[in-house]
């Protein structure tokens, strides 16, 4: 990860122009996420439809890949946000809007080799913090999952035909550890 060595405020980072990976802003620094890779992207590419195929026709929610979410003094862009529709913010003609000021109903990362595992579940934990429901952690080389719910233990799984608690605005959606890490032999 790159970062930048000044301290900036928040309102000084929001003004400076989007950085490809994103830049995240975490305690004074903006700090720039590593770019993605192959199984990064495919299960990150694979889990956003998955997910708006239960929640999105219904209405109950949506799944945005790389949105950028600030609030509680940090603007993050977690890899994938799920926000309960009535939640999503619009403009004036309905649309939804291009600034998120709150936290995801379900922030889920994917660990990239590069990337900082305390780091990525640090910002899970600040989104519990928030009102996040829920938060995952995929970890494609280790083939498990981390589950973190807000003032409750961590959970692991890495069996394969466990299936995956999610938040219950998404409980048709039935995804077992095989299926999310099946994505990278396709």
């Amino acid at each position: 990860m790159v970062q930048v060595p000044s301290k900036v405020t928040l309102e000084e980072f929001l003004q400076q122009p989007e950085t490809k990976p994103a830049s995240e802003y975490i305690d004074g620094q903006a700090i720039q996420k590593p770019m993605p890779q192959g199984k990064h992207s495919t299960v990150q590419g694979e889990l956003v439809p998955t997910i708006n195929r239960v929640v999105k026709s219904k209405r109950l929610a949506r799944a945005f890949p790389e949105l950028r979410c600030t609030f509680g003094g940090r603007s993050t862009v977690p890899d994938i946000t799920v926000f309960v529709w009535s939640r999503i913010p619009r403009d004036q003609n309905g649309e939804v809007a291009n600034t998120f000021p709150i936290a995801p109903d379900w922030t889920i990362e994917i660990l990239s080799p590069d990337q900082s595992q305390t780091k990525v579940t640090k910002n899970i934990l600040h989104c519990l913090k928030y009102g996040t429901q829920m938060g995952w952690l995929i970890d494609p080389d280790e083939k498990t999952v981390f589950v973190y719910h807000p003032k409750q233990e961590t959970e692991v799984f890495d069996q394969p035909e466990t299936l995956l608690p999610v938040p219950s605005f998404a409980s048709e959606l039935q995804l077992t550890v095989k299926d999310v890490f099946a994505w990278l032999l396709e």
